[in-house]
């Protein structure tokens, strides 16, 4: 009798451990992004976005991903007193303030100062102001899971 217990209580012993093994083995690693990279902000190449006022013409400077075709991560050169037109985005995005100060609202919204270090989240499909409020230009750091769009709210 002792002797079947033993036997049986190393063989649930067994079964968890080769359990843990087959489980193990099955681990499945993150996907990685390609080699890390550290970029100078001097060497950051920015373009021009299209996206224009009397001001002058938002830049972006893509850090990884691609802005045009999916997920990224893209700084923007905004003109010191740029104040965009009411516009919506079909992704979500997060901003970060990095030089300057910047403010996003609902069009008619209170303006929020957000000085460096500040940052704001914007709902996909929301109609939006966004504008560099310093005599300086601003610098957004953005990070978007999916296309960069600015469509021109109706």
């Amino acid at each position: 009798m002792l002797k079947t217990k033993l036997l049986a209580a190393a063989a649930v012993v067994l079964a968890f451990a080769a359990a843990g093994i087959a489980a193990a083995q099955d681990t499945v690693h993150p996907a990685h992004e390609g080699p890390s990279v550290s970029t100078p902000a001097d060497k950051i190449s920015f373009f021009n976005s299209g996206v224009k006022t009397e001001k002058g013409e938002l830049q972006a400077g893509p850090a990884y991903g691609d802005l045009q075709h999916g997920r990224h991560g893209t700084f923007i050169h905004m003109p010191a007193g740029f104040v965009s037109p009411v516009h919506t985005h079909t992704e979500d995005y997060f901003a970060v303030v990095i030089k300057g100060t910047g403010a996003n609202q609902l069009p008619g919204g209170k303006i929020i100062p957000l000085p460096v270090g500040s940052y704001w989240f914007q709902k996909g499909e929301e109609a939006h102001v966004t504008q560099c409020l310093s005599k300086e230009p601003c610098v957004f750091f953005i990070v978007q899971p999916g296309k960069f769009d600015y469509v021109p709210a109706q």
